[in-house]
């Protein structure tokens, strides 16, 4: 390899924004993170992404492209005394910018946290935090307020591909990938690039110059010796199964669900589709699945392999077989795009809170109408939305399993609340 005392996701870490690859919807012509770079700056920022989507690599990049002193720790290594040394010498190095990268952010406590606040807000310090978890649950709120959050995206298989490219092209003998090969290699990635690095880093180390199925296969380990052994790309079978169970088809999603685990998918994996499938595909018409996907994603944690896996085999099969609904996805979208379309109006009076003397002198919670008082525990004829804002409907249930009960309710109220306007 081009560098063999540097693992190889190391050795191809680019050094120019040029070379990086993947996240065009941030680096792209007139994107925001490509608009900083042309500047040669850089601000406090958040970078949430997943493993291997670059996160470390732009740091970086950002430091070296505005020429600014580089400090990185990791917080599920870093302690106080770590975090003092390293404000200690960005003091040092005034007036000389200094980039702090703090590798997963959100292991940090909120004390950790606000540590960095008068340096960050002072200018001595330029915080950059990579963290795979939301930070608006992960990151306090003051250090969220003095930076930028960017989401970086799972990196898709052609930017897997060119990556590996690159790998190979490195290489001072001449290793072959085939197309199997590859196909294997892009599922076993999953988006992560450091992942496939490695996988590609072991088998030029097993010295094995074709790289085809069986030898990814090698260099993967045990746990993929049989993935995708029909050929077919991991996301294809993922997406096989998500649209047999949104079809409605148990036994198809059963074979799917089979197929995967047989070919050594992570269940935590499948787990997590399931609950994005409880959300996302059947929604309220049953509610109770999205409990079922959190509890047969604890039954795993708790049961491991094999017994785990049975738990994960009946929420697929319950999935498949219950009425289905988007409504709930449907909802949220329209009301995303109505926020985001319309000014921010106050809460009325009536709505807000009156835990104090003041707030109460002030009008809060006058003329509010506690429903559980009123019949059927309905106040006919109030409004929710901010006064300046019309009634809107964002959600319309449809007529199948549980929805239809919510929708009778609904129509129910709506005619209430007409009649009581006339």
């Amino acid at each position: 390899m081009a560098n063999s005392t540097k693992p190889l996701a190391e050795a191809l870490r680019p050094t120019r924004f040029e070379d990086f690859v993947g996240q065009e919807h941030l680096l792209g012509e007139d994107r925001p993170l490509a608009t900083l770079a042309k500047q040669r700056a850089v601000h406090s920022m958040i970078l949430w992404g997943p493993p291997g989507s670059g996160k470390t690599t732009l740091a970086r990049l950002f430091a070296s492209n505005s020429d600014a002193h580089w400090i990185a720790i990791s917080a599920v290594l870093a302690g106080v005394k770590d975090v003092r040394a390293a404000i200690e010498e960005a003091r040092e190095q005034s007036p000389r910018q200094t980039v702090l990268f703090v590798d997963e952010v959100h292991r940090f406590n909120k004390a950790q946290q606000d540590a960095f606040l008068p340096h960050v807000e002072s200018g001595m310090l330029t915080l950059i935090g990579a963290t795979t978890e939301n930070p608006a649950f992960e990151v306090n709120s003051a250090l969220l307020s003095r930076t930028h959050v960017y989401v970086l995206h799972r990196l898709e298989s052609h930017h897997i591909e060119e990556i590996v490219g690159r790998a190979l092209r490195t290489t001072d003998k001449s290793y072959t990938l085939s197309n199997d090969g590859l196909s294997l290699l892009l599922g076993i990635a999953d988006g992560d690039a450091r992942r496939a690095l490695n996988t590609i880093e072991a088998a030029l180390r097993l010295n094995i110059y074709d790289l085809d199925v069986d030898a990814i296969e090698r260099a993967a380990g045990q746990s993929f010796r049989q993935f995708d052994k029909g050929g077919d790309a991991f996301y294809d079978q993922i997406s096989a199964l998500h649209k047999a169970i949104r079809g409605s088809d148990p036994d198809a999603s059963l074979y799917w669900f089979t197929r995967m685990i047989d070919g050594g998918c992570d269940p935590l994996y499948v787990a997590r589709r399931l609950v994005r499938i409880a959300t996302e595909d059947i929604g309220t018409a049953d509610p109770r699945c999205l409990q079922l996907a959190i509890a047969a994603r604890d039954a795993y944690h708790h049961l491991g392999s094999p017994e785990g896996e049975l738990a994960l085999a009946e929420a697929v099969l319950y999935f498949a077989s219950v009425p289905k609904s988007n409504a709930v996805e449907i909802a949220y979208e329209n009301a995303k795009a109505f926020v985001r379309s319309n000014p921010s109006h106050p809460v009325p009076l009536r709505f807000r809170n009156a835990p104090t003397r003041l707030a109460k002198s002030l009008g809060h919670g006058d003329g509010y109408r506690y429903a559980h008082d009123e019949d059927d525990a309905f106040a006919v004829g109030e409004r929710y939305f901010p006064d300046e804002v019309p009634d809107q409907q964002f959600y319309f249930p449809t007529e199948r399993g549980i929805e239809q009960q919510i929708k009778t309710r609904l129509s129910k109220l709506r005619a209430l609340n007409e009649r009581a306007k006339r």
